[in-house]
């Protein structure tokens, strides 16, 4: 496994190859602006690139880390008086909320050309920076692939009692909730909610405790994105009894989402805001996604892990990143159902 310090060093190169950092010695010293960034990416997924960002820059760079979702609803409060100059999401829904109340400005299209368009807003504002498919961990020690039902509805069945995991608050999990109301409709996904809640499945309060709840056998199978595994399995090798399963059925339990990025219309660091954006989508930064956070680069050439199915031979959901843009309705049904207080 290539190093940590490694990737920073090719990421630094990579910004001032691709422009991201065109300053002199004698510029450097110079007051290269701010940029204040509202991230529901997590602080250890994303803070080595935005600190080599900021390096490479000389742009100092403040960032207020959340969850996605307690983020958009901040920026729906602060209006046009955020603070705030781009919006990096964990995934579309909370992207949706803040460019359907207007607060998003339109991307340059040399920047959205750089991903396949079903990875970026329709209306071009916002893009998609990396992507992560839905799957079932399961222990390998106590199930078989087989094992596994052909759908997430399965595991309504009496079989699963207090053998699941998952976590309702995590940003992901409620954009699959997002995409089972557009693709299942709202009585089948009630169903499903109330179902997984007869099982009494076990509440936590991220994907990383839900792995890590499966490799120790607490629970059996659980309900996260691909690349949670790969950081255990990196940390305790291939003996780490856990293994993901990709549904591919084509349903909302094979979403691929993007977690993505936006810029404040009421940005005062438009040109900073742009520089970060294309930055994130450099061919090394996408490398950085692809080879420490186990994501999917959503720039073409750019390698995956070995063992990680490729993206184009995933039989994912049918469903447009814009059609995950209702956060607010989802809440609700979690709400109304007793998946969330």
């Amino acid at each position: 496994m290539i190093k940590t310090r490694y990737w920073l060093t090719l990421l630094l190169l990579a910004a001032i190859l691709a422009g991201c950092a065109s300053f002199s010695a004698s510029s450097q010293a110079q007051d290269a602006g701010r940029l204040v960034i509202y991230s529901g990416r997590s602080e250890s997924l994303v803070a080595p690139i935005i600190e080599q960002f900021s390096q490479a820059s000389g742009i100092k760079v403040e960032v207020r880390y959340g969850n996605t979702s307690e983020l958009a609803a901040t920026l729906l409060e602060e209006g046009k008086n955020s603070p705030a100059d781009v919006f990096y999401a964990q995934d579309p829904g909370g992207l949706g909320a803040v460019a359907n109340a207007g607060l998003l400005a339109e991307l340059p299209n040399e920047t959205l050309d750089k991903v396949e368009s079903r990875f970026r807003s329709a209306q071009g504002l916002w893009v998609g920076i990396s992507g992560r498919a839905r799957v079932v961990v399961y222990n390998t020690q106590l199930l078989k692939a087989e094992d596994l039902p052909a759908d997430l509805f399965g595991f309504t069945e009496p079989r699963w009692k207090g053998k699941i995991g998952w976590a309702p608050t995590n940003a992901s999990f409620q954009a699959m909730v997002t995409a089972m109301r557009q693709m299942w409709g709202e009585e089948k996904t009630r169903q499903w909610l109330v179902g997984i809640l007869a099982n009494q499945p076990v509440v936590y309060d991220g994907n990383t405790a839900v792995v890590a709840a499966v490799g120790s056998g607490e629970i059996e199978v659980g309900f996260v994105n691909h690349y949670y595994l790969y950081r255990f399995l990196r940390e305790q090798g291939n003996s780490f009894p856990a293994r993901n399963h990709f549904m591919n059925n084509g349903g909302p339990d094979s979403l691929v989402m993007v977690s993505g990025i936006g810029r404040l219309a009421t940005s005062k660091n438009e040109e900073n805001a742009l520089k970060f954006i294309n930055f994130l989508l450099s061919p090394v930064a996408q490398q950085y996604f692809a080879g420490q956070t186990y994501e999917y680069p959503l720039v073409a050439g750019v390698q995956t892990e070995a063992d990680l199915p490729p993206l184009e031979s995933l039989n994912s959901a049918g469903i447009t990143v814009d059609q995950l843009a209702d956060l607010e309705g989802t809440l609700n049904l979690l709400r109304e159902t007793g998946v969330l207080p």
